[in-house]
């Protein structure tokens, strides 16, 4: 069974963006890009709330275009085109959109027979909404957590309304040189 993955940057104390939605104290750099960019080569379908996918959508498909195109624009544009894409949205329609799935309904079936399929991670990006109700119904597998030497005292937190315990197994860290820590951990079913 394919897993689920959540990739989120996440504040020292759980919050993935500020009140509004703020998320200018995320610290990145080449480091963690060219990390990020072999690890997601990795999954073969990226999960995203329609919010996120909006901001992914007016950004990726052409990002690796522009003249001044960073080296992480380029890869990660090429690989935006060629992943498949699910979106869990109640308001978007997936007419005009390539390789893209809506899901709008029976979000608990419709995950568990996308990760019937054959293929590789499924990696969830950002997206707290999306995150929030996948972690209510336990398809979450895994946390890839990108924790920012910051402490934001209030926003978005990445878990909230936690029904039951969600024990974690730690695989790797990694510790960035722009002071980012990652922690990458697999959901511990037993």
């Amino acid at each position: 069974m394919r897993k689920i993955i959540s990739f989120m940057h996440i504040s020292l104390d759980g919050f993935v963006a500020g009140p509004k939605g703020e998320m200018d104290w995320i610290k990145v750099n080449e480091e963690i890009f060219d990390h990020v960019g072999k690890r997601i080569r990795e999954g073969d379908t990226s999960l995203y709330g329609r919010v996120t996918f909006q901001m992914m959508e007016n950004y990726w498909p052409t990002a690796g275009d522009n003249p001044n195109a960073t080296k992480h624009d380029i890869e990660h544009s090429k690989w935006y085109g060629k992943v498949r894409k699910v979106v869990l949205s109640k308001t978007l329609k997936d007419e005009g959109l390539t390789n893209t799935k809506i899901i709008s309904d029976s979000l608990s079936d419709r995950i568990n027979e996308i990760k019937q399929q054959a293929g590789k991670e499924i990696l969830l990006f950002g997206s707290p909404t999306a995150t929030h109700s996948l972690i209510q119904l336990n398809l979450i597998d895994g946390y890839w957590l990108f924790v920012n030497p910051i402490i934001l005292g209030r926003g978005i937190p990445l878990f909230a309304d936690i029904k039951d315990k969600i024990k974690l197994k730690l695989k790797t860290t990694r510790q960035f040189n722009c002071g980012v820590t990652e922690l990458n951990y697999t959901v511990d079913r037993q």
